[in-house]
């Protein structure tokens, strides 16, 4: 089941409700992209702690609760959050007029340096050039992050580039480049104007 979100006045806010429920995962998230709460749950604590990020660098609203076969591994979590959070998106956002487009930011953290440029074009492709140096932290698997943005990017309809220059814990790179994710989406989510920010005219 999904829906809009609506405030008082039937006026829709830019947000979207959704659940989607499959032999391997149960998920439930609420995203606005004009801000709100943010409460996240996956039963993977580190993937929490890079939503969280996620949330709080993009200007995000997001109440997300999943529930997966973790006792096979977090893969089918991961992923099926980032199908979640991306159709979420794609929905919040609607025909996208308005809206910036695009957006990019550079965050270090430490000696990790992550750049992230992302297009709201609803053309989904992603790039993502980051070597992890260490294959888990926490019971989370390094690999799952590009899986996570392959979702995200295919199901939100974003061109997605993401590249770490360098780093030697994969701790730092992997939140350097949710936060830069979160801090480039805010920029490409700022509405700016009335129309569709393409010559074509739509998005």
């Amino acid at each position: 089941m999904d829906s809009h979100v609506y405030r008082a006045g039937e006026t829709p806010l830019r947000a979207y409700s959704i659940e989607r429920r499959t032999k391997e995962t149960q998920i439930r998230a609420k995203l606005c992209l004009d801000g709100g709460e943010v409460q996240v749950s996956t039963g993977i604590g580190f993937f929490d702690h890079m939503l969280t990020a996620l949330a709080f660098y993009g200007g995000l609203g997001l109440e997300l609760e999943a529930k997966g076969d973790l006792e096979v591994d977090g893969h089918h979590t991961v992923e099926d959050v980032g199908i979640v959070l991306g159709q979420a998106l794609r929905a919040s956002l609607g025909d996208r007029k308005g809206i910036r487009r695009f957006g990019s930011a550079y965050v270090p953290m430490d000696e990790a340096l992550a750049f992230t440029a992302l297009d709201c074009s609803n053309r989904p492709y992603l790039v993502f050039d980051a070597p992890m140096p260490q294959p888990v932290m926490g019971t989370y698997d390094a690999c799952l992050t590009e899986e996570f943005l392959r979702a995200f990017a295919v199901h939100g309809g974003l061109t997605l580039h993401m590249k770490c220059f360098y780093g030697k814990n994969a701790h730092h790179i992997t939140e350097a480049l949710f936060k830069s994710l979160g801090q480039a989406l805010k920029e490409a989510l700022r509405v700016e104007g009335g129309g569709a920010v393409s010559t074509k005219g739509v998005l």
